[in-house]
């Protein structure tokens, strides 16, 4: 067996099959569904993130930088929420490929309506991301809440088209909340 062999890992097969994709400059949109097709098969190996990668803190959900491309061409980062965790509602700085390894996430897809100076958020959709599911964004449109809403541990596996080594996050801007949803918390909550 040779040391190159010997370093192969799922993870590295993976960060090798996103490289061919991101180096053809093909459009974000188009990126980020292109990785999509890569890391789907990848997120059911058990060994595609490393056990210190899989820890979670009490105090918000974690991020776990896994690999940055040299030159900061792409980033792979573990997400790692514990159950009740969230995001604010925000948009992301580059194209973003999304999948959930372990548990579930909740997201919640906004836009942005109403007149120049104006503009509010109105919720546009929700979907509950399960072990496995696959997500593909590029900004602009990409206004979206991400929460765990189940009960155990959710670990998401997030391929950014920016050096997040670097930029220390993908978030390009939070915005408040929809008026609707801080009602709706309010009545619920």
């Amino acid at each position: 067996m040779t040391a190159t062999t010997a370093l192969r890992t799922p993870l590295t097969d993976l960060i090798a099959r996103i490289r061919v994709v991101v180096d053809r400059g093909l459009d974000p949109a188009r990126t980020a569904t292109d990785v999509a097709r890569y890391l789907k098969p990848a997120l059911l190996l058990p060994e595609l993130v490393p056990p210190e990668a899989l820890r979670g803190s009490p105090d918000g959900y974690t991020q776990h930088v896994l690999h940055v491309e040299p030159g900061g061409a792409f980033s792979v980062v573990a997400l790692v929420w514990l159950p009740g965790q969230a995001t604010p509602v925000h948009d992301h700085l580059s194209w973003c490929t999304v999948g959930v390894y372990e548990g579930q996430e909740t997201e919640t897809l906004y836009r942005l309506a109403g007149p120049r100076g104006r503009r509010q958020l109105v919720r546009s959709g929700s979907t509950v991301n399960a072990r496995g599911s696959v997500s593909a964004i590029a900004p602009p449109g990409d206004i979206h809440h991400v929460a765990n809403t189940g009960r155990v541990t959710a670990v998401s596996l997030h391929v950014y088209g920016a050096d997040i080594g670097e930029l220390g996050s993908s978030i390009r801007r939070c915005y408040d909340e929809a008026p609707a949803e801080k009602r709706r918390r309010r009545t619920t909550g």
